[in-house]
């Protein structure tokens, strides 16, 4: 028998579950919510941080990928997630890179993939798993990847084509989502770390105006901030599992763009499908996924 809350998260390589929802992630499982992480890629085109695992490297060994497994495993374990799933199972798509490099154009490149088969394989998940609420990204895929974007096109066709009872109904009982949620962080909250990040004096010399940075949110769009600060510990295990992607520094983690960020224990969302609930938040922001349900 299915737990009675259910939350389904879709992100599109290993480690971005970690950095934008894993207080979330460790906070309801502890609540016995049924947690499901769907990923879209392995990451073989991510940069690797690790200079003695350089040769995993897609222009050298293209093994990152494999190892990158490994990663996400550790990672669900440090958030006591227990159910992961790889959209069309294991390396079915692959990273497609940035927009115009050379791994776009791969036969695999989750950027290409065909959409039928791709939202078919959502579907196949929504309806075993029958998640009432579902976690995505916005239509820019947050700071413009491909693969984000892909995985927001997927996950939005999927969730409605789910609830089509004459869709595929060799992929399962038809379910509708009860709400869905892009995450997100407010403007406001990336200034706060921006500016701690330079009172701690750690050498950071990247951006300062949180304006400048593509994925912040207009705090008027955000709609749930959820607590998880008794999770740190596992947030913090959680993305220290992917090494070979992220540095971490006491509060602080950067990605090789070296944009120093601060490991955020309230995480945002906004909800784009469903009811919002009640707001007990301090600016009147949901403050459970679950909220009305």
């Amino acid at each position: 028998m299915l737990p009675d809350r259910r939350l389904l998260l879709v992100h599109a390589h290993p480690d971005d579950e970690s950095i934008n929802n894993g207080a979330t992630m460790a906070r309801y499982v502890a609540e016995g919510v049924h947690v499901t992480l769907l990923t879209c890629t392995l990451g073989e085109e991510g940069e690797i941080l690790v200079p003695e695992l350089a040769g995993l490297a897609a222009d050298q060994a293209d093994q990152l990928g494999g190892y990158r497994i490994g990663e996400l495993a550790d990672a669900m374990a440090a958030l006591g997630v227990a159910d992961h799933r790889f959209l069309g199972g294991t390396g079915r798509w692959r990273d497609s890179g940035m927009i115009g490099t050379p791994a776009n154009d791969h036969p695999r490149a989750f950027w290409n993939a065909d959409l039928d088969e791709a939202v078919g394989a959502a579907v196949a998940v929504l309806r075993e798993v029958r998640p009432q609420v579902v976690v995505g990204y916005d239509e820019h895929g947050g700071y413009g990847h491909p693969d984000h974007i892909q995985a927001h096109r997927v996950t939005t066709l999927a969730v409605e084509a789910a609830a089509d009872g004459g869709y595929r109904p060799d992929l399962g009982t038809a379910h509708e989502v009860a709400k869905v949620y892009w995450t997100c962080v407010p403007v406001s909250v990336l200034q706060e770390g921006l500016d701690a990040l330079a009172a701690a004096d750690t050498g950071y010399d990247g951006v300062t105006d949180a304006r400048e940075i593509p994925f912040a949110a207009a705090d008027e769009d955000v709609t749930c901030e959820l607590d998880g600060s008794a999770f740190l510990a596992q947030k913090a295990a959680g993305m220290a599992a992917h090494a070979t992607q992220l540095t971490l520094d006491g509060e602080f983690y950067a990605l090789s763009n070296n944009l120093g960020q601060q490991v955020l224990t309230t995480e945002y969302y906004r909800l784009v499908r469903g009811q919002r609930g009640p707001g007990e938040g301090p600016r009147g922001w949901e403050t459970d996924l679950f909220a009305g349900l």
